[in-house]
Formats: C-alpha cells, structure tokens, sequence
C-alpha cells in the first residue's frame, strides 16, 4: 500500500530540532495486535532501508509512480532528517522493526515546498506482510492530528487509480474531501478539521481493534502457563491446574526453569513442560506469566520473540509496591506493546470465558459459576473472588470475567468494547477502583448501555478515599455526586455495593425491562406486603395497594393473580411477597417451594414485564425459581418468551421464565427501581439528542479572540488568564450569550449618570473578586427608583465595606423577576469540560443541589439537566408561582457547552447569577478563564494510555 508524494525542500543543515516526543503513540490495530507510532529520526537511516527493502515492487511503485528498486543516500538523508514542522515523518514499529511510514511535507498552492502554508502533501508507504492490519488508518490519525498541531488545515495527495486500498484509507477517514482525476492520477484534498463522521470513524476502528484484542486474550487457541513449578499450591501450578480441569478446548504448555533445557518434559498435570517460552514448539495466544516482578519482564521479552499474542500477570511485585515497583510495571507494558502484545494485570487474579468452544479458566479460583449471559470485569482480585462467589450463589450465569489487577493496559474500558460486541454476554457487571480515561468510559458505556445493562459499582465514594498502590491514574476534581450525574447520562446503573450489583444483574439477566414505574405487589402476607410497598416509595416506585392473598391462598390463586396483574396495562411490574402456608388442618392450603416456583414461572413466560419475588422462610424457592429446567404446562417456545419487546433484541428466548427472588422487599424494590431507571434512560435513547448549530455563533472571531488575549497574557505570566469583564462579555456575546449592561461607578456621580443612560429602576453592586455571591455582607442593592435613593446607597456601601475603587461598584438596570440560577463549565483534568446547574445561593453552594452532563451536551441533556435538581419545582410553578422559561435557561446551557467544547482554551465559564423570568432570563455577572488546554484524547488519534 503505497500513495506518492513529490513535494518538499532539501533538508536543511539548521541544528536538529526538538525531539517531538508527545507524538509518540501505542495503538491497537484491526486484528488486535499492537504497534507504536513515533516520529522518524536521523538515527533511523538504517531501520529505513531495511524497511525499503522488504516492501514489494509494487508497492513501491505505487508509492513513486515508477520502478523504484532501492533508495538513494540522498532519499534515506530527506526521509530521516525532518524539522517537525514544515516536514514531519512518523514510522510505525514493532519490536524494532519498521513496519509502515508516513511523511508530510508542507507546499504552497503550486505544490511547492513552503513555510508557515495551511496545506501539506502527505505520503503513505506499508510492508507488504501489514497490509490489511489498518496500519494506515491509524498512520492517518496521527499524521493529522501532528499537522493540525503545526497549523496546517488540508492534506494533498495523488493516488494511482489502481492503488485501491490507499484510496480506501483516505475515503474511510471521514474528513471532508474533493477528488479530481487528471492525467491519469487521483487527486486528492482533505480537511484535516475533526468532523462528526471522522470521529465516527475512529471509534468504530477503535472499538473493532480494541474488542479484537481482548478476544485474542479471552479466546486463545493456547495457553502456556510460566511459572508452573512442579509441586502443588504455587500460582502457576494451580492455574494450570484450573485450566486443565475447566476443560479448556485449546493447547496447553507449562514452563518452569527447573525443567531440562530444549525438549518437552511432561508436566506433573500431564501437559508438555519446557524450560523457557523461547523452547515452545508454537508461537502461542496466550501466555500466564506467574513469575515475580524481575522473571516476568524476561519472560515478556522472550514472549515478544516467540510470538506470542498476549499476556495475563498475575505475578506481584510491580506498581502496588511503590516507585521501582511501578517502573518494572511500564516496562512490562513497553516491552509488550512493543512487540504487539497486550497485558492483562500485573497482579491479576485471572481470566475466564465459559464459552464452549473455549472453556477457559486462567484463574486463581478451583470452580466457576455455570455458564450465562453475565460479563463480570474487577480490577481488585480479592473482590473478584467474592463476586465469582456470589455469581455462583445468586444463580447468575457466567460468559466471561477479567480480573485486570493493576490493570497497566488492558482495563475496563477494553471490556466494554468486548462485551459491547460480544453476543454471548447480555449483562455487564463491573467493579471499579479507578478511572483511566472517565471521560471514554462514559462515551462507551453509554454506547453499551443503549442494546445490554451496564452496572457498576464505584469504590472510594468519598474525596481522599484510596486509589490501589498499583493504579497510576489521572488526578481529577470530580465529587462523587459529579460521577453520579455522569453515569447516570451514560445510562450507567451505579449501585452502592456486591450485593445490590448482583442483585440487579440477577433482575436484568432474568426479566425484561419495565415499561414504567407501577408496581403491583401481591402475596399472601398482608405485613409483608406494606413493607414492600414501602420499600417501593423509598426507590422512586410507584406501587398499588398490596393486593393480599391471605394466608389460605394456593399456589393456583398466586399465579392467577399474578397472571391479572401482567394483563393489566396499569401494571408495569408485578413483586410477589411469599411466606410458607399456614395451615389448618386438612382445610388449609399444602403447597411447597417447588409448586409455587412452577406457578410462578409460568405465569411470567411470555409476559413481557418483570416479575421480581421476595420470600421468607422458602430458602428453596430462589433456586426453584432459576432452575434451568422447564417448568410443568410451560408454553412452547415460539408462543412464550421472557424477551424485552424492543426491537434492539435485548434478551434472548427460553421455554419458560426464569424469576429471581430475594430475602428482603427492600432489595427486590431496588433491584425492580433501578430496572425502571434504566428501562427509561433507554427509551429515550432510540432519539438521541442533538447538539444543535446556532446561526449567529461566531467561532471564527472567537478563536481569535482567544488566541489574541492569550498571546497578550502570556508574554507576562504564565498562569490562567481571568478575562476583564469587557473581553468576557465581547466572547460571550460572540456566542450569542448577552451579559445585562453594568457601567462602573468610580463616585456617586457616575452612578447617578450610569442610572440615567439605563433608565430607572437600577441596581448598584460590587464585583470585587472576595464580595461576589456574599449576600450576607450586604454587597448588593436592589430597586433604586431615583437618585435620590441611588446616592444613599452608594454612600452606604462605600462606608460599609470600603472605597468604591476597591469595591469595583457597577450600575445596571433591574432584571425582571425570577429565579436565580448559576451556570458554570469548567474543565477537569480526567473528564474535560463539564457541564452544571443549579439554583444561585445556597442550593448550590451550601447543599450541593448541582447537576452536571459532559460536553459537548446535547438538547436532550440540557432539558434533563435542567429538571434533574432537587429545587427544580422552583422553576415550572412550585406552589402557584409562575413558570419560568426554561427553554430560554436551556438554550443558554446549550451556548455554554458548545463555547468550552469550540475553544479547548477556555478553562471556565462561570454565569451568576442567570435571572429566570416568565418570559427570557437575564445573564448578571460572568467569569471567563482562559489557558493553555492539554490534549483532548477523546478528539484525538486513537492511542493506549500509560499510566
């Protein structure tokens, strides 16, 4: 794969420049291998050649447009001696080899070579033996990303007809083009700015490699277990061990020093045994590297050499143990990548897939839960035992499970793209210590979410809670109640604890979603009834009055009153409270788990809403009621399914229901209220919402407003530059965001000449940084009918709390009454630019009634914004006040987001207060910070983190 380019200047003799190192780049390729992306150097003369001369004639003709055998010292000096600007190059490497390359060199509108241009002629060159792997694709990202970075706006190049799969790599990139076709070459421009299609584009490769490459480590063809010693009780035996006993379907080799150098030995488990992974008869998929810290980064190396397509360590000694321990840990993921592997762990507890034809248990723990629909993903090994444990218990099913301990590369993230693609798992369950990437956890999650359930639960809740030893994370800013927010508008379920996460994956793996909130709840015990009942209202249900059975009921007038109950379409979930018969004699009801679990299911098949059961004194019936088994009378299978009646196919079909119960209404009403929560989240979501484009946005002025008083800033200080309020408004306005007019008053005659340029009646204020939003120190007067009244309060003021220069007093004009509200965006170091809301005052500021979106937020997320606090009534009427207009309060939020997600370089944006009124709002005073923005990772190439 080959596209030329002819333009560029001679290299010059200037000093070599700077070493652009933030180019650098591990990615992950279309089949799920890796390769590192860095520019090329002068000392890659040779590396260069050496790469010229495994790539085919045709290829290299395509790249010339001519024979081309070999390059001239001349070409290896211009392809390896660049000054990253005018004329950058970027290889693509694996171990130490070059595997692909690709050069730009700046021109003017005549194709000739130039300085300081918007436009560059770009040229791709692939080894032949990595075609096909989307080497190109991601070459592409990166060249752009590095040229949009030196200001270059356009890419140029010429492509021969018949060199299809180059064409392809550009057609696929998604930025907007032209294509022209002269003397028998495609000419080809394109602009380089991110569009709505590119970033389409590279999340759907990314999720392709990134599902590919866990597959790789989850499916392997074989394993071979390092560290697998002789004697029982170690880790490598007993995970071979494990391996072995689970039926894996590949093939199995154990490596152990202690064995004969060269030839197999058989392994006490009857495997093949070798002394190092170098002695293999294969390159195998999967290598266990059980080993301590300093064994497992000989063993990665030798891995790399050997071919072999991934590793799980589980061995410690790494980052947990502090800083040495954390270097060992980035090398064992250099090393690794490097070669084109991916990491699981280090200090991992395991890796499962219970698929048939693979059968893989590379864990730490004897036995696992039966098969199912359930992906479970931990990054703690200790909370990984108790999850499997309580998988087991609770009846769920297993399809796979992860345990990714430090997780250095592969992490949670990697999963949901996996589980996102994978058909087997329906629920995905997650245990989460940390983040490495909030912000591409949300976008994949709420990805996720819209087709299976995504439930997590988060620890360390509360600031200064522990991040694990062996995590490196970015630091981030964001409360708990920001984390909350977010997950909830990526359609997340965030439960408190193990035991609500297994109760709602048990709910959401058996059932199918509720279609609203109305609970019906019937059973034989009246008390237990309005317990549950109760437990519904304290979830945000809204239940009927129990409908009592009594104690003399059936197990016949069970199911049919559960049967009326899911026919009813006021009914959108029925919960069924049970306790043993009483009996009277030969009179009363004699019925055991076993009949009333067989009612129970049958009644459910086919009901198309959920049926939830909590019980006393039946320890028998959860079982009973999870049993795989058909129950009596159950329908055939193509008249009664358990399935979600969407259309997405969430579920799958089965002869008969199958029902979870608990031992308490308090966990069935939590399980059934999240259910809905999230039922209601994803029937918004077949409409996404809209980040709408407004007509009398100017963002061209704005950038370049904000590279000016940047530019200005930045010759005296460095730090974050708070714009005077004349620059803030003259942006703001730029975005069609219009601040209420203040003029300075310096004494108390400008005031009273501020007053009547406004027009009566006014308002005089400070803006004084340490008075702004202090009610309580009297910083504000409101409805100054005349001078009269003006001059005494300026006089008041200024004797109050000091001299009107200090105070920086202001005059406007009365806003119309309404609600105070506070807007604010701002950017955070893990997450980037956050969206919130609240009401002014103490709301927000003493009880944290805040709500919070990601950015760039859609109309969908503003109007929900807008109703998701707690003083929300305030706004539509609350106690026969007049509604405001929130449609105004939303268009402002959504001018807002787009101001911070259009000009990476405004760190904050703070509007208060923003007056509400029955008709529009009134914007009161702003804060508008500027500096430098970090790279946007979610805008950027595709690229693995290193932490």
């Amino acid at each position: 794969m080959a596209v030329s380019a002819h333009g560029g200047g001679h290299p010059s003799d200037d000093p070599e420049p700077a070493y652009p190192e933030h180019w650098e780049a591990d990615v992950v390729l279309r089949d799920g291998g890796t390769a590192h992306i860095r520019p090329i150097t002068p000392a890659d003369a040779d590396r260069l050649v050496a790469f010229y001369a495994q790539v085919s004639d045709t290829s290299k003709y395509y790249r010339f447009f001519a024979p081309y055998p070999r390059l001239s010292d001349r070409d290896v000096r211009r392809f390896t001696h660049h000054d990253y600007v005018d004329r950058v190059g970027l290889a693509a490497t694996v171990g130490d080899e070059f595997i692909a390359t690709v050069r730009y060199d700046r021109i003017d509108d005549r194709g000739r070579g130039a300085s300081g241009g918007a436009q560059a002629e770009v040229a791709f060159l692939v080894q032949d033996a990595h075609q096909g792997r989307g080497v190109a694709s991601a070459l592409m990202e990166h060249i752009a990303a590095v040229a949009r970075e030196r200001g270059i706006r356009r890419f140029v190049a010429e492509v021969l007809p018949e060199n299809r799969k180059m064409t392809k790599v550009f057609t696929d990139a998604g930025y907007t083009q032209r294509r022209s076709f002269e003397e028998g070459v495609v000419h080809l421009e394109l602009e380089l700015e991110p569009t709505d299609a590119s970033l389409e584009v590279m999340r759907a490769r990314e999720l392709r490699a990134e599902a590919r490459s866990v597959r790789r480590l989850l499916a392997p063809r074989s394993v071979a277990v390092v560290g697998a010693s002789r004697q029982p009780g170690g880790v490598g035996r007993t995970i071979l061990a494990n391996l072995l006993a689970a039926g894996y379907t590949g093939r199995v080799y154990a490596v152990n020093s202690a064995f004969a150098p060269g030839t197999a030995t058989l392994h006490p488990e009857g495997v093949p045994a070798y002394r190092s992974v170098a002695d293999l008869p294969e390159p195998v998929d999967l290598a266990v590297l059980a080993v301590p810290a300093e064994q497992a980064l000989v063993a990665a190396t030798q891995c790399g050499t050997h071919g072999v397509q991934g590793l799980l360590a589980v061995g410690t000694g790494f980052a947990e143990t502090g800083e040495e321990g954390r270097e060992r840990q980035r090398e064992l993921v250099r090393r690794a990548r490097a070669d084109g592997m991916r990491v699981i762990g280090p200090n991992a507890f395991g890796i499962a897939n219970q698929a048939p034809d693979v059968r893989l248990n590379a864990t730490l723990s004897p036995e696992l839960p039966r098969p199912g629909r359930v992906g479970l993903f931990t990054q703690s090994g200790a909370i990984g035992i108790a999850l499997l444990a309580g998988v087991h218990r609770s009846g769920l099913g297993l399809s796979s499970f992860v345990s990714a301990g430090n997780r250095a590369d592969v992490s949670g993230n990697d999963l949901l793209q996996y589980w996102h693609e994978d058909p087997a798992t329906r629920v995905v369950l997650m245990y989460l210590e940390s983040f490495g990437n909030p912000r591409k956890f949300t976008r994949l999650a709420r990805r996720t979410a819209r087709s299976k359930p995504v439930v997590v639960v988060k620890g360390g809740r509360h600031t200064g809670s522990s991040v694990p030893a062996g995590h490196a994370v970015p630091t981030t800013r964001m409360p708990d109640a920001t984390a909350d927010d977010l997950f909830l508008q990526a359609g997340v379920i965030r439960v408190d604890n193990i035991t609500d996460l297994l109760d709602v994956g048990l709910l959401l793996d058996c059932q199918p979603l509720p279609p609203g909130d109305r609970v019906t709840i019937v059973g034989n015990s009246g008390s237990l009834g309005a317990v549950a009942h109760d437990a519904c209202l304290t979830g945000g249900l809204r239940p009927a009055q129990p409908h009592d059975l009594t104690t003399g009921a059936d197990t016949q007038d069970f199911r049919a009153a559960v049967a009326a109950a899911l026919a009813d379409p006021g009914t959108d979930a029925v919960l069924v409270t049970a306790i043993p018969p009483v009996s009277g004699g030969d009179s009363g009801p004699h019925w055991d788990a076993s009949d009333l679990a067989r009612e129970l299911r049958n009644a459910a098949t086919g009901a198309g809403k959920p049926v939830v059961v909590t019980h006393l004194a039946l320890d028998d019936l959860p079982a009973l009621l999870l049993a795989e088994e058909d129950a009596d009378e159950a329908p055939d299978v193509d008249e009664a399914t358990d399935v979600d009646a969407d259309a997405d196919g969430y579920g799958g079909a089965r002869s008969v229901a199958r029902v979870p119960a608990y031992p308490a209404p308090e966990r069935a009403a939590r399980a059934l209220a999240e259910a809905a929560t999230y039922a209601r989240w994803r029937r918004a979501e077949t409409t996404p919402g809209q980040v709408p484009q407004f007509e009398d946005i100017d963002v061209t002025s704005a950038r370049t407003q904000v590279a000016a008083l940047l530019a200005a800033h930045e010759e005296h200080s460095e730090r974050p530059m708070v714009l005077a309020p004349a620059d803030a408004s003259r942006l703001l306005v730029r975005y069609g965001i219009r601040l209420r007019t203040a003029l300075a008053a310096t004494d108390a005659d400008s005031a009273v000449g501020a007053a009547r340029l406004l027009g009566y009646p006014v308002a005089l204020k400070t803006t004084a940084e340490h008075l702004r939003h202090r009610a309580d120190l009297g910083g504000v007067r409101l409805d100054l009918a005349d001078e009269e009244n003006l001059r005494r309060a300026f006089r008041d003021l200024t004797t109050t709390l000091g001299a009107a220069g200090e105070l920086r007093l202001v005059v406007q004009s009365m806003a119309p009454r309404g609600v105070d509200t506070v807007i604010r965006a701002a950017v955070d170091p893990a997450l980037g630019a956050v969206l919130s809301f609240g009401l002014a005052g103490p709301p927000s500021e003493l009880l944290g009634d805040v709500a919070h979106r990601l950015v760039p937020a859609t109309d969908r997320d503003v109007a929900a914004l807008v109703r998701s606090i707690k003083g929300a009534p305030l706004l539509f009427g609350y106690r026969g006040a007049e509604p405001v207009d929130t449609a105004a309060l939303e268009d402002l939020l959504l001018r807002v987001s787009l101001l911070v997600h259009d000009l990476p370089e405004v760190a904050a944006v703070d509007l208060e207060p923003v007056v509400a009124a029955r008709t529009g709002l009134a914007v009161l005073g702003a804060t508008v910070r500027l500096a430098r923005p970090p790279a946007r990772d979610d805008l950027g190439p595709r690229r693995l983190s290193w932490w």
